[in-house]
């Protein structure tokens, strides 16, 4: 009797199972290449094996260093950002007591979120170029010369960062404001009996109410610490900003789709997967420690 009752369940996860198996799980048998020197006329598991060669490769390479240190510094600078941004313009949001501009407000960041990446580095192109909107405001306003901004490796992290914020900011902020819904308006009241002002309200009301959100959210956010976003620094970056924005998604595409160096390529994205899991154990395990958060 039960299985006539879960067997139509299964039959609907049965596409979705079938998906991931032939995307997600059968492809994870190249692996292999790491430790293979990958010869095409030979096929996969039949070109020699190299033990440890490419691995020990990579970690003797200075070219790895700077991609690694590339990663965590445009990862981190996200990760702050991303922390502070929202949280500051939800706590303003909050206050704002016109409820059509309040509506308005957050209906307007939250829109960047669906734009791609490549439609949003179309755009950053076209204004930051060197007969872009930019430069010719510069130029008229201050006098100053025309900069390739996308082309320098002082402007290129910055740029990314901002970019960045602008487009993912507003989805943040709407978690935060609904964590501000749960808050007890009585504790509200009883601050105004007590003829606090707003930002006394804030401090000793509003952010200790969010805490746990806040807390959960940054929490979370370290399993991403060597996602520094491909999407973004692909569409981006030229050869002029290696140095600063080369980053291990990017070099990964390099090395194997454009280079070849198809055993080097998969070596990395070995490691940096490896990583990434026990990153994603290490946070849930420090969400449900600080915040009582799980999934299973």
């Amino acid at each position: 009797m039960a299985r006539s009752h879960t067997f139509h369940y299964v039959l609907m996860l049965m596409p979705a199972l079938i998906l991931v198996t032939l995307f997600n799980i059968y492809p994870m048998s190249g692996i292999v290449l790491a430790f293979k020197h990958f010869n095409p006329t030979e096929g996969i598991w039949g070109s020699p094996w190299a033990g440890l060669d490419h691995f020990e490769s990579i970690v003797q390479s200075s070219e790895s260093k700077q991609i690694l240190k590339n990663t965590l510094v445009i990862s981190v600078l996200k990760m702050i950002t991303m922390l502070i941004v929202p949280v500051v313009f939800a706590l303003l949001l909050n206050e704002v007591r016109i409820h059509w501009l309040k509506r308005s407000v957050q209906t307007i960041v939250y829109l960047p979120h669906f734009l791609s990446w490549v439609v949003i580095a179309g755009i950053m192109r076209e204004a930051l170029g060197l007969d872009g909107v930019v430069n010719s405001m510069l130029q008229a306003w201050f006098g100053l010369e025309a900069q390739m901004f996308l082309g320098s490796n002082v402007w290129f992290r910055p740029i990314l960062i901002l970019s960045n914020v602008w487009k993912e900011f507003g989805f943040s902020t709407i978690i935060y404001l609904a964590a501000l819904t749960s808050i007890n308006p009585a504790l509200y009241e009883a601050a105004d009996i007590d003829g606090a002002n707003r930002f006394q309200k804030m401090k000793h009301i509003t952010i200790p109410g969010i805490s746990m959100t806040i807390v959960l959210l940054a929490t979370l956010s370290l399993q991403g610490i060597l996602n520094a976003g491909f999407d973004q620094v692909f569409n981006l970056y030229n050869v002029l900003v290696y140095e600063t924005a080369d980053i291990i998604d990017t070099y990964i595409y390099r090395s194997g789709l454009v280079s070849f160096q198809y055993e080097a390529a998969t070596a990395i994205g070995f490691i940096n997967s490896v990583i990434s899991m026990l990153l994603i154990i290490i946070t849930y395990w420090l969400a449900y420690r600080f915040a009582k958060y799980r999934i299973f």
